[in-house]
Order: C-alpha cells, then structure tokens, then sequence
C-alpha cells in the first residue's frame, strides 16, 4: 500500500515518462533471453567463426560459442555506459532532454527490427553496437527529466523511486515474456496478410514495437522541463572533492560499479548454479528475478523515506547488506535459500539505488543534471556489463571465488561512500507538498 500511495502522489509528469521507460524496457530486455538462442540457431550462421584465436601470443583468445554470445550481450552494456558523459553533457549544452529520448527510442525499436533479417554474427554485432549508443541517449536525458521535474529536495528520492520501479518492473517482466513468445511460435498470420513469422521474428517485432509504443507515450505526453543550458563544451566529470579526496557523485559512481558487477555475477552460472543446488532450471529463473521483485517492491517506499530521512543513511544500509548477500551466493547449497540471499541483495539495490540519484540530483548545478547523473548510470551499467564477463573468468578458480571478490568490492565501497559522501538533504526541514500535475 505504501508504494501505491506514494506512486499516486507523484507528479504525473513522471508516471508518464516511467511508464514510457517500462514499455521500452520490456521490449530491450527481450533480447537478453532471445539473442543468445538466436545465436545458437540454425538461422545465425557461426561456424566459421568457432575456434578462432583472436590476439597475439599470450593475449590471444580462442573463440567459443559462449564468448560470442557473451560479445553481443556486454556490447551493449560498454557502449552504453561509456557513451553516457557525452551524451548527458550534451544534452546539458542542448537545454533540451526529450529529443534525445525520441532519437535513442528510435534507435532501439529500429535495431530490434532489424534483426529479423540479420542472419550473420557481424550483423548482430552492428545492431546491438547502435542499440547501445541508442540507450546512451536516452538514459541519462531521462534520469535529468526526472530530476528536474522535482519541485524540491524533498520529492527528488520519490520521484527516483517511481521511475525505477516502472523501468524495473518492464526490465524484470520482458524476459519471462520473449521465452514464452519464442516458445509458442510460429505464428501463422496469413489470415491477415501476413507472413508466417517463427518465434525469433514474433519476439523482434514485439521488442520493436514495444519501442515504438514508447515513442508515441514520450511523443505526446512528455514535454522538457523549464531549466537554463549553461554546460560548457567539454565533458566534465568532477574526480577531487573540495574538501577531500573524492567528489561525492564520483565516489558514488565507483560504489555504483562495485553494485551492478554484484547483482550481474550470477547472470553468467546459470549451469552451475543448478548443478550445484541440485534444482530444476526454473529456479533459476525465479532466483535471478528476485532481485528485481525485491527492488520494484521497496524503491518507492526507500525513495519517498530518503526525502525524510536522508540520503546516507539509505546508501551505507544498502551496501552493508550488498557484501554479505553477494558473498553467501557462493556458500549457500539450498534453493530456497539462494532465493532468500537474491531477495536481500534487491532490497541493498534498493537501497542505493533512488537515494544516490537523489543526492547526485542534489549536488547537481542547475542545467547539468545530464552531465551529473550520468556518472550515476554509467557506472551502474558498467557493472552490470562487467559482471558476468568477470564471473565467467573468476569461476575457473573456484565457485565462491567471483562471489568474494565481489563482496570485497562492495566493501570497499562501503569504505567509499562512508568517508567521502555527505549528506545533502537538511532532515530538519519539513518536506515540501507534493508537486502539482502541471
């Protein structure tokens, strides 16, 4: 009840670009499921590519059938995150977010179409290279919408809250969706006029239009909001604090990296995971979206409690639980209990998540929230790329052994965020009303 009531409070504006930001999240996540069997079928053709060593001497690499898939899904991630400075910043400079939104939706529901007649790995590899640079526009102009759409402070940590919440629940739900839309094809649409489609086809449209549907929501409903263009030319990205070692924003962007690779490791063991808990694959699944059940329940009651509360006290809870729900991923041998460790690291996400784009909003100067908050998202999606590249080597060491480097580094950003991030919020203050529709 409190996350109904708190999204209900919330300016419409926001709803509105959330909703748009779950409809477009639902159709992108369609392809974490359907790419890597795409890849593996008969329609992709990657034989010639298989056991090919790339590099030279020591840095070689041969090629296997799940590096390539790994290539393709973390693409996208890289490009993504390291786009986003300049993507933000030049929005900043522009004054105006939703024409990068509309161009970056664009881009993604184009792509996802695309691939319906790509049948070479390279080709794949070119669409999922410019849906990447696609979410680079859109993810940092959003996160500024929704930032300056706060009418104080004392909303910014609702606001985030919401917007999570949707994109979670879109981001959470498409999977589970493009495996049953793979599942039951073909589609025989000739009734209609239509061709045939097989599940791959049915599920690229269906991400496609998703997208489109998100374009015609942003299209009509979302307007910029009223801020100055004051950015200068260059990107900049504040590293040394004023009066100490970090900047609060970067160090959070650090501590945001440490976050995503936490959540992205188990991504990777979906086999040994099942082998070693001794569980059916479904668990699996339901593991995996544990963490997204538990964010989509708390971000609005954590976000709404941070424009009370404060921001730090949510950010250092939420990684004193990330280090050992991360580390007892790689000790637990028990489904339910795997289930239960998944659930507690959504709710430290949680607890992250909405409070550090809150302060970073801020800190934020008036015309750069671009610039600013894209530190926030690129390194969440740096993580998260890094992740499963980084549990796929550390495994060969053993089965804890990405689970503990991974605790390891959310306790160094504990460390972090507890030495070099200060409150923002005065909690003395009494929370400003709810912002109107207008």
């Amino acid at each position: 009840m409190g996350s109904l009531s708190g999204i209900a409070e919330t300016d419409r504006r926001v709803i509105v670009l959330a909703l748009a930001r779950m409809v477009g999240a639902a159709g992108n996540s369609f392809l974490i499921v359907v790419l890597p069997l795409y890849i593996t079928s008969d329609v992709v053709d990657i034989q010639g590519l298989l056991g090919t060593e790339v590099g030279v001497g020591a840095a070689a690499v041969t090629l296997t059938e799940p590096l390539l898939i790994g290539v393709v899904l973390s693409l996208f991630g890289f490009l993504n995150s390291l786009s986003q400075p300049f993507t933000g910043r030049l929005s900043d400079r522009v004054g105006r977010r939703r024409p990068f939104v509309l161009a970056g939706i664009l881009l993604l529901g184009t792509a996802s179409g695309l691939y319906t007649i790509a049948t070479s790995y390279p080709a794949l590899v070119a669409l999922r290279a410019i849906q990447g640079l696609g979410a680079a526009l859109i993810i940092p102009a959003t996160v500024a919408l929704v930032n300056e759409y706060a009418a104080s402070d004392t909303d910014r940590g609702g606001n985030f809250g919401v917007y999570n919440t949707f994109r979670l629940i879109g981001f959470g739900f498409g999977p589970v969706l493009a495996g049953a839309v793979v599942e039951a094809g073909p589609y025989d649409l000739s009734p209609i006029g239509l061709p045939v489609l097989d599940g791959f086809d049915a599920a690229f449209v269906a991400a496609c239009a998703g997208a489109y549907l998100s374009f015609t929501l942003v299209f009509l409903l979302v307007r910029d909001a009223d801020v100055e263009a004051e950015a200068g030319d260059d990107v900049s990205i504040r590293v040394r604090g004023e009066d100490r070692l970090l900047d609060p924003v970067f160090t959070l962007g650090l501590a945001t990296v440490a976050m995503g690779a936490c959540i992205a490791l188990f991504a990777t063991l979906q086999n040994q995971v099942n082998v070693r808990l001794d569980q059916p694959p479904v668990w699996f699944g339901a593991q995996f979206a544990a963490v997204t059940i538990a964010n989509v329940i708390f971000q609005v009651p954590v976000g709404r409690a941070s424009d009370r509360i404060g921001r730090r006290p949510f950010l250092l809870a939420g990684f004193v639980l990330l280090v050992p729900t991360t580390l007892l991923q790689g000790i637990v041998t028990e489904p339910a209990l795997m289930m239960l460790v998944r659930l507690g690291q959504g709710v430290a996400v949680a607890c992250v998540f909405a409070p550090s784009l809150a302060l970073a909003g801020d800190l934020a100067r008036e015309g750069e929230s671009g610039t600013t908050l894209s530190v926030l998202t690129m390194g969440f999606g740096f993580g998260v790329a890094l992740g499963p590249l980084a549990s796929g080597w550390l495994y060969g060491f053993g089965f804890v052994v990405p689970f503990a480097v991974g605790a390891a580094a959310a306790v160094l950003a504990l460390i972090a965020v507890f030495t070099q991030v200060e409150e923002t919020l005065d909690v003395d203050d009494e929370p400003a009303a709810a912002p109107g529709a207008d």
